[in-house]
């Protein structure tokens, strides 16, 4: 293995846990649901990324030929991250939950149909 094909695999594991890392900062020290979503579906899928495009370099270099799992995984993780990250915004909106002052606002993308009187009310309270 070259020592450039070494040095590139580094850099993207370094990478990697740099992202990896500051997105599970965010997670634990953003103030809101809203703005905790930014910590795992953008940092954390880049840094998981960088380590598996690391994981396919390495193993296309060692036995001579690509490895297609990493690169399904990694091109399924680009695909479901901002879906599942989308979903999880509208049922915020729709639940009504507390957002920090600092996000500025009501939500302008939300239709008049999609809003309610009053919040949805959640199973664990009691509501039949």
């Amino acid at each position: 293995m070259s020592v450039i094909i070494e040095a590139l695999i580094s850099l993207l594991l370094i990478a990697g846990g740099i992202f990896v890392f500051i997105g599970s900062l965010g997670m634990a020290h953003l103030r809101d649901f809203y703005m905790r979503l930014h910590g795992p579906t953008k940092a954390t899928t880049l840094g998981i990324g960088c380590m598996l495009m690391a994981s396919m370099l390495y193993f296309w270099s060692v036995d001579g030929k690509p490895d297609i799992q990493e690169l399904l995984i990694t091109l399924f993780l680009f695909i479901t991250a901002p879906v599942s990250a989308h979903l999880l915004a509208k049922s915020g909106l729709h639940l009504r939950l507390k957002h920090a002052v600092k996000t500025q606002g009501h939500p302008v993308e939300l239709r008049a149909e999609e809003v309610g009187d009053k919040p949805v009310p959640h199973p664990d309270k009691g509501h039949g």
